[in-house]
């Protein structure tokens, strides 16, 4: 069936699965209260007055299409999970003995509810994948399944960068579905989103796949998402969209809409591969959490004046290579600075931000074909990837940032704000406190060059340097650091 599709451009904003409960009363109370019109008596049939005629059930002996049979066997794997987190209430009156003794009934903390979809992937132990932010920060989780039964969740693991989680419920007789190979995805395939938006369980909606491998959005950590246009609104985050097969191809995830997620769909919606998700999952059953490649580079963006010098193109678009750590991947691999990469894994490379986005998404140990340009040649090198760290101690990294825990940028901190390196935690009394390091700072840059990440922090200190610069941002400010 043809659908005529109308594009704007549009700032993209993620609309994810949580709200508020009241906003469904909002809505239904909203709703409009009219009498059904009369309907006047239909005349006699007569031979000039035909009967108007029901639609056949086949056509030339062929029974007419429908989605009915597949969604029979699929909506009963897919489930309603409601979160609740308890929210500590801040009134500057309870700063006051006297106050609490005085009106010991007002509330000092507030219960937030919301509502999300999931999907039972393993009947036998009942695993329920759905987002990590449906179900983030949550003190209690239930999940409620469509013959009626409901069930409190145990949680197993999850993964922030990927927004993926994994819950599990003691439940019998349930029905799994069964995971599709994402990567068959092609343009124009017929797609069924299955969720529960704005609370009402079970809907289905139907469309196409509008793109695959879609990345470049700002604030949503690792980006190879599916996009569709079948609708995906509030609540519907955790869901399913499965090919005509029934098979699970994507976990619906957000919308986009720059008039933000409550304006309802319009048919960009973005869900995460089920390829990605297998992957994620099975790290989550095997070790509790999820490790990350990476080739050990630092690289730049690739302008027309730095084109130019290489000898290439000056629209050439690709990764430049900056610095290749020692001990990495990309050492081993012979990858060298001045190198262009512009294809990793089969999947073209256009810039910084497109080669990490990849390589986050890959697992340790992977062997990766990489296509790369140097001195005017094209190479082909193949480079195993090394586990990306997760954070250091700041003594490890300087001995002036003693005290201090950093880590890699959250994703959609990265996608949203670019390169750097993240205090976590500084410890009180410490060196790196006395030096005026904070938690929440972001390192940007040292002394000794530009930071992208901890390994290349770690780098460009391995000589100590006799003064230490920090550059940071803090909250919308930025300013330098000497550290002593």
């Amino acid at each position: 069936m043809r659908r005529a599709t109308s594009l704007i451009a549009l700032t993209a904003a993620a609309a994810f699965g949580g709200f508020a409960a009241t906003a469904v009363r909002e809505a239904l109370d909203n709703r409009a209260h009219a009498s059904p019109a009369p309907v006047p008596a239909a005349p006699a049939p007569t031979a000039s007055v035909p009967m108007a005629a029901a639609l056949p059930v086949a056509v030339d002996g062929q029974q007419l299409p429908s989605l009915a049979p597949m969604l029979q066997r699929v909506l009963p794997a897919v489930v309603s999970i409601h979160t609740k987190t308890r929210v500590r209430v801040r009134n500057p009156f309870f700063d006051d003995p006297f106050f609490r003794r005085m009106f010991p009934q007002v509330p000092q903390e507030r219960i937030n509810e919301s509502l999300g979809s999931g999907v039972i992937i393993d009947a036998g132990r009942g695993y329920v994948l759905t987002n990590h932010h449906v179900i983030e920060g949550a003190d209690d989780v239930s999940v409620s399944l469509a013959d009626g039964r409901t069930f409190t969740a145990e949680f197993l693991g999850s993964d922030a960068d990927t927004d993926v989680a994994l819950i599990r419920i003691p439940a019998e007789k349930l029905t799994e579905l069964p995971l599709g190979d994402s990567s068959k995805l092609q343009v124009g395939d017929f797609v069924v989103a299955i969720g529960n938006p704005f609370g009402l369980s079970q809907t289905v909606t139907s469309g196409i796949v509008s793109a695959v491998g879609r990345s470049g959005i700002r604030g949503l950590g690792y980006q190879n998402f599916i996009q569709t246009d079948a609708s995906i609104n509030p609540g519907n985050s955790g869901g399913a969209l499965v090919n005509l097969r029934g098979e699970l191809v994507g976990i619906n995830t957000a919308s986009l809409n720059p008039r933000g997620s409550m304006a309802g769909n319009i048919g960009l919606g973005l869900a995460i591969p089920s390829n990605l998700a297998r992957d994620v999952v099975q790290q989550l059953v095997t070790t509790g959490e999820v490790r990350r490649g990476t080739l050990g580079v630092d690289t730049q963006p690739l302008d027309a004046r730095l084109a130019r010098s290489l000898g290439l193109p000056e629209n050439q678009q690709g990764a430049l290579v900056a610095r290749v750590h020692a001990n990495s991947g990309a050492a081993a691999a012979g990858l060298r600075p001045g190198d262009v990469i512009v294809e990793a894994g089969g999947q073209r490379i256009t810039s910084p931000m497109a080669l990490h986005n990849f390589e986050g998404l890959q697992p340790v140990g992977s062997q990766v074909p990489l296509r790369v340009l140097r001195d005017g040649r094209t190479l082909e090198l193949r480079a195993t990837l090394r586990e990306q760290p997760r954070s250091l101690a700041g003594d490890a990294v300087d001995p002036r940032l003693a005290g201090a825990t950093l880590a890699e940028l959250p994703e959609p901190l990265r996608q949203a704000r670019g390169q750097g390196v993240l205090v976590e935690r500084v410890a009180s009394g410490s060196r790196a406190e006395a030096n005026g390091l904070r938690p929440g700072d972001i390192i940007t840059a040292t002394s000794a060059g530009q930071v992208s990440d901890l390994s290349s922090l770690r780098s460009s200190l391995a000589d100590t340097p006799r003064q230490l610069v920090l550059l940071i941002e803090r909250g919308n400010v930025r300013g330098r650091l000497v550290l002593q």
